[in-house]
Parts: structure tokens; sequence; C-alpha cells
């Protein structure tokens, strides 16, 4: 009787409770091997529900971290290059700065475990790179992915409502 008593309590305290709900923004990852180059991102995926993303939700020309809750994670496991600009293998925090009528900035912040706000700072960013933002059909979800892979080469995309960034990306590593 006492063991199964037990296991019902158990069982009722592992249980959710009425006050718990369904998180606003879910997490996602996505993987992508580009040649002998591993790429790891975890992000969390907000949803636009109907609001004015980038110039009102997502000021423009103020740091931005895209994605929800812990800011969005990039790992690679080899040394690649980012439009063209070396970036050594490691764990980076994702941001950027959106601009109406510019290129967008896209920063790689040693501050790999950090929350989505306060951006931490000049001082911990490890690279950043000019990108060119593109009017796309519209997601509703934040969505982070490799939209184009060959040999290499791939194409890096963050795409939010009808805007997305694509970081071209090479892969140079032979073992």
């Amino acid at each position: 009787m006492r063991a199964a008593a037990a296991v019902l309590a158990a069982c009722a305290a592992a249980a959710p409770s009425a006050a718990q709900s369904y998180p606003v923004s879910e997490r996602g990852a996505v993987s992508q091997h580009v040649a002998f180059t591993t790429f790891t991102v975890t992000y969390g995926r907000p949803s636009a529900r109907g609001r004015t993303l980038f110039g009102d939700l997502v000021p423009w020309d103020e740091v931005w971290h895209p994605g929800a809750d812990s800011a969005s994670r990039l790992v690679i496991d080899h040394d690649i290059q980012m439009e063209g600009q070396p970036v050594a293998a490691g764990e980076y925090s994702l941001w950027l700065i959106p601009r109406a009528h510019a290129p967008w900035t896209l920063i790689l912040s040693h501050a790999a475990h950090a929350f989505h706000k306060p951006y931490p700072g000049a001082s911990k960013d490890a690279y950043r790179i000019e990108v060119p933002a593109d009017s796309l059909s519209f997601v509703e979800t934040l969505e982070i992915g490799f939209p184009m892979v060959a040999r290499d080469e791939a194409v890096l995309r963050i795409h939010w409502g009808a805007t997305a960034v694509s970081v071209r990306i090479k892969a140079p590593y032979q073992p």
C-alpha cells in the first residue's frame, strides 16, 4: 500500500500545474554539415502575431537579438569564412543591427550564453559582418536555417516576417 501511495504522490508532483502554460516562444535548433564543418544554431522562435516587426517591434539602427529568451547561439567546429571574413571555430551569440535603407550588421559575440537583453556590449564582439536584407515571402515564426548548401559553401539565413538576412559561408577545412 505504501509503495502505491508513493508512486501516486510522485506522479501527482510531476504533473504540470494548472498555472503552467505553453511558452510564448518555442525553442528551436538546426544543425548543418558544410563539407567537414558542423554548424549548430539554437534559438527562440518568436511569432509575429500581427505585429509590425522591423521599424516598430524591432527598432532600426539598434542592436537586436534575433530570437526570444536566451540569445541565439551559433557553434562552429572549424574555422570558416562569413562574407569573406575569417571566423574562428567556437561558440557565439548572434545579434543584428537592422537598418531601413542600408546593409544590416551581423554580430557574433563571445558572450555565447547570454540572455536576449541586454546586449553584452561591443567589448564582447568577436566579429561584425555587413549583410544585405531581402524581402521574401512572409513567415509567421522566426526561422534560422541553411537554404543553400553546396560542397564547402552554404547560406545561413535569418528570416522573420517578410524580411531575411542571408550570410554567405565558406567552410574550407579538410581533414
